[in-house]
């Protein structure tokens, strides 16, 4: 429409300029009137002028909403003046076509801040960078499992692990892998997936990191219980008849040489009996230590559901060391209770995690026999990662790398007579909050427990 009174004016100030200057030619070449043909001449000369300037104008015009495209910058309008001449028509339809740019990016930057939104909260870490390392993109998962304030480079994470560093470097597209970093109060076990796409000719890198401990460790001892369920059961359908019929027969043969003896019976006879009933004696004292052993490991699976409450992280480490206060002092072992701040509270089953934390102070004052100056401290602070976090540490022989990595495991311990049962136990309780428990190890230097909720 604006086109068509455009080109309807354009032919209309054509042919008045094709008018005026054939009625100068024609006066000029037939008349002699000097005034007339002068005053033609300026109408065409204003003519010709007015047009130019009219074809300019809408230049201009044109040239400016052009220049607003390439740019981007729809903050710019067309004052329209009159909506009765084409060239204020052709303005409004800038103005249309610039309002409508206005609305497409709008809604452009609305599904970007959406994004962005989704992205910040989704709890899995995401990191997209370039091929070089440089960092474009990540969200606040990420910043809390690595603790920064912002990433500007993939080699800044070499601090928190090198290993990490060259896998996100090296990461091939649809790749999956697992990366192990062991900090002094955690362990995490990474998942890690990459995803490679192209923006602009550059190649981007989109990984999502997990930290999966928690779901293996869950896995792991449902596994454990479920061998241990098995187990158990087979063990004891097998061992409980053999003590049950160990137990009569011995009471039988007991009977048999009471009754057997002043009588005339050869002594050798009468003395295998004795034998047999004390070999009896010996399968029936084995089976009762076999079904203890196996009562034992049902523990890790009758654990009772905790019971929660909220107490002073104060009080417990004052009932645990009022228990232990004797053994300890016998032992000279010195005891630092440290919690910051003071007024740590935690929600969990407070009987339930007592007995954890007895459990390790047992085992550090084990450790501690024969040590010149024997310490252990108890520290309940909040993590970086802003969790509740009690420690159990000593200055004892400490615990070999090749053992460190066994000691949750059930059945296994390097005591004499240990049962390979108190920190798997103290494991589950611990998963049972919803938490984790760790251990660190420099040999004849310090042993840390972490339980960390």
């Amino acid at each position: 429409m604006v086109y068509n009174n455009f080109r309807i004016n354009f032919i209309i100030r054509t042919l008045l300029l094709a008018g005026s200057m054939f009625t100068f030619f024609y006066l000029y070449f037939t008349t002699e009137l000097t005034m007339t043909l002068v005053l033609i001449g300026l109408l065409i000369a204003f003519q010709i002028v007015a047009m130019i300037h009219y074809v300019d104008r809408t230049n201009r015009v044109l040239n400016n909403f052009l220049e607003s495209i390439r740019y981007s910058d729809f903050t710019r309008t067309f004052q329209v003046e009159s909506l009765d001449s084409s060239f204020d028509k052709l303005k409004k339809s800038f103005n249309e076509v610039i309002k409508d740019f206005q609305e497409v990016r709008a809604e452009k930057e609305e599904n970007y801040y959406y994004l962005q939104t989704v992205i910040q909260h989704i709890g899995i870490s995401l990191i997209a960078y370039s091929k070089d390392g440089k960092v474009e993109l990540i969200n606040n998962a990420t910043k809390k499992l690595f603790q920064v304030r912002s990433l500007n480079n993939i080699q800044s994470l070499k601090d928190f692990s090198p290993e990490l560093v060259q896998k996100l470097l090296s990461i091939r597209h649809g790749e999956n892998t697992l990366i192990r970093v062991q900090e002094k109060d955690e362990l995490l076990q990474l998942a890690i997936y990459a995803t490679e796409f192209k923006i602009h000719n550059r190649t981007i890198l989109l990984t999502s990191i997990k930290n999966i401990q928690d779901e293996l460790e869950e896995k792991e001892m449902e596994s454990w219980q479920k061998l241990i369920r098995v187990l158990t059961h087979e063990i004891m359908n097998s061992i409980t008849p053999i003590s049950s019929l160990s137990s009569t027969i011995s009471m039988i043969l007991k009977d048999l040489s009471i009754n057997l003896e002043g009588k005339n019976i050869d002594a050798d006879d009468l003395e295998t009996i004795k034998e047999v009933d004390g070999a009896l004696e010996t399968i029936h004292k084995r089976t009762d230590g076999l079904l203890h052993f196996v009562n034992t490991y049902r523990d890790l699976t009758k654990i009772p559901t905790p019971v929660f409450s909220i107490f002073a992280i104060q009080t417990l480490f004052t009932n645990i060391r009022l228990l232990l206060e004797e053994e300890m002092k016998a032992k000279n072992i010195l005891c630092n209770v440290r919690i910051e701040p003071e007024s740590l509270e935690l929600s969990a089953d407070e009987k339930l995690i007592e007995q954890v934390i007895i459990n390790l102070v047992k085992n550090a004052i084990q450790a501690l026999d024969g040590h010149p100056s024997p310490k252990i401290e108890l520290y309940a602070f909040l993590n970086k990662r802003g969790r509740i976090t009690i420690q159990v540490t000593d200055n004892g022989q400490g615990i070999l790398p090749n053992v460190l990595d066994k000691i949750f495991i059930p059945f296994f311990t390097t005591k004499p007579q240990g049962s390979g049962i108190g920190l798997s136990l103290s494991k589950q309780i611990l998963r049972l909050h919803g938490g984790n428990i760790s251990a660190y190890s420099e040999p004849d230097k310090e042993t840390k427990f972490t339980l960390t909720f």
